[in-house]
């Protein structure tokens, strides 16, 4: 493997890991850019070539680490079976059936049938997902409220 060319450094949360914008040659010899992670006690890959570089480049712009906001946070969340939101859901003291009374008590109209549509027949659903969302207002829950339940219904 070969290090061909940094196009960019940035700092990460964990001191001394950078993540690394850059052009590489891999074992097959095919050349691309990519992104790599480089560790500072990581002796295996590219790394060697990334901390040498590092070294020798001590001017270069290393931008740095910014914290995700908690959209990108919540479209990052694994997808959860209906079977884990519904479960979630009961766990956190909110029965499907209000759900359905939510959706219920929605305008009529295409996005009423739509919530209806997804809530009944969808097999996963995405934490970003718009009908998330509504039912969260609607409920009176926090997007906080929600990300916990997530979390633990995922482990369901």
């Amino acid at each position: 493997m070969k290090l061909n060319q940094v196009h960019s450094v940035r700092a990460t949360r964990n001191q001394d890991v950078y993540e690394l914008s850059s052009n590489i040659t891999d074992i097959t010899g095919a050349s691309y850019d990519t992104i790599y992670m480089s560790r500072p006690d990581d002796p295996y890959g590219l790394n060697p070539s990334v901390r040498k570089w590092l070294q020798e480049n001590p001017d270069a712009t290393i931008e740095p680490y910014v914290p995700p906001t908690s959209e990108q946070i919540r479209a990052s969340m694994p997808p959860l079976t209906a079977r884990q939101l519904r479960l979630g859901l009961l766990d956190g003291g909110i029965s499907p059936s209000e759900v359905s009374a939510a959706i219920g008590a929605m305008p009529a109209g295409a996005i009423k049938d739509r919530a209806r549509i997804e809530w009944e027949y969808a097999a996963t659903f995405d934490r970003a997902h718009h009908l998330i969302g509504t039912i969260c207002v609607v409920l009176g829950l926090s997007e906080e409220q929600i990300d916990t339940m997530w979390r633990d219904a995922a482990s369901l």
